[in-house]
């Protein structure tokens, strides 16, 4: 081999080394941060603690908050510092995107503890909004309008994904266990908390589809029975174990993504996340918390 051609072979393999070393680097840096954030206990009262997956972390919302896992994608609009506002109270917000229900009476997700890791005594005040993730229902709604764009993702999900999970599948039954042991914990941690459990926001019409949703008719009517059933598991085990109800699915039923004054998003044409409560939904979900609670102290 000519010494010109050895020469640049060589430029060549340093530069992919060093490539694949500095993708390494990155890689461990975003680890070792998502440890450290995750095994970080929140400070302060704990005056009202919030729980749930990305529907109470506000997805999308705009500015992330301060010192919370880059992971969370914990947002400054979320309902719950907004109902932290209205309320004037002290909030500790444990919420995080992706969280699936156990993740609140047992960690595990990006080195975190348990959600519920921060309640005590002091504790004055609760909120839950969990349960999409156990029985994958954004993901399914999300990989079914992803799936039909001309984009490297559409491409992929054709590929590769399977289609959405099977009635048998959703385990609703679980999702319910899992929320009264959490709620039971809650009660023993903090005897003289609320508690208060928003449903999801209603995200489909009550029938038929829309171009910004992104499903044909027969996935739309899918995933709804979803979406009422996720809220009658959630509503179930609100009544049994004490906690007051919000029920958001039903109080924005004439606010899903297809409708003229939308609380959720749909696949596109919205600001925010797919899939996920709107700025209008989160103001709705915290002003409708705060009416339920009842008059200020």
């Amino acid at each position: 081999m000519p010494r010109a051609a050895r020469e640049s072979q060589r430029w060549i393999l340093k530069g992919c080394l060093g490539g694949v070393l500095g993708i390494f680097g990155l890689l461990v840096l975003a680890t070792t941060l998502a440890f450290f954030q995750g095994r970080r206990t929140p400070e302060g009262p704990h005056e009202y603690v919030a729980l749930g997956s990305s529907f109470a972390a506000g997805a999308g919302l705009g500015k992330l908050q301060k010192d919370s896992p880059l992971l969370c994608a914990r947002t400054v609009k979320g309902y719950p510092q907004q109902l932290a506002r209205l309320r004037h109270l002290s909030i500790t917000d444990m919420s995080c995107g992706g969280a699936v229900t156990s993740n609140l009476l047992r960690g595990g997700q990006f080195f975190q503890g348990p959600q519920i890791q921060t309640i005590g005594a002091q504790t004055r005040l609760v909120t839950i909004t969990v349960g999409g993730n156990d029985i994958g229902y954004i993901g399914d709604l999300s990989l079914s309008a992803a799936r039909k764009t001309d984009t490297v993702l559409g491409w992929s999900v054709r590929r590769h994904w399977k289609g959405p999970k099977a009635r048998s599948e959703r385990d609703y039954t679980g999702l319910k266990r899992e929320l009264l042991a959490t709620l039971r914990t809650i009660h023993r941690r903090a005897p003289r908390a609320t508690i208060v459990i928003a449903t999801y926001p209603a995200l489909l019409p009550p029938a038929g589809t829309c171009a910004r949703i992104g499903l044909t008719k027969a996935e739309a009517d899918e995933m709804r029975e979803v979406g009422n059933q996720l809220s009658a598991t959630t509503r179930s085990a609100a009544e049994q174990g004490g906690a007051i109800l919000v029920d958001m699915h039903a109080l924005g039923a004439a606010h899903d993504a297809c409708s003229s004054s939308p609380w959720t998003n749909g696949w596109s044409g919205s600001k925010g996340a797919p899939f996920h409560p709107s700025q209008l939904g989160a103001e709705a979900t915290a002003r409708a918390i705060s009416d339920a609670m009842g008059a200020k102290d």
